[in-house]
């Protein structure tokens, strides 16, 4: 096994990042606020958010 990404996976996680960056600007205040205190920090909650986004089943 290796802990390299493939180009595709690297992409996907990208694009992945880009969305969840856009949806936090989108975000109120008072939503930004709420993860913020639930994870400590911007790049928390955007991981979380990410992360919540790579796990979710396919929407079809």
């Amino acid at each position: 096994m290796t802990d390299e990404f493939s180009a595709t996976q690297a992409s996907v996680l990208i694009g992945t990042a880009e969305k969840m960056i856009e949806i936090w600007n989108r975000l109120s205040p008072e939503k930004q606020a709420a993860l913020l205190a639930r994870f400590g920090s911007e790049e928390n909650a955007l991981a979380a958010l990410v992360t919540t986004q790579l796990v979710a089943p396919a929407k079809s």
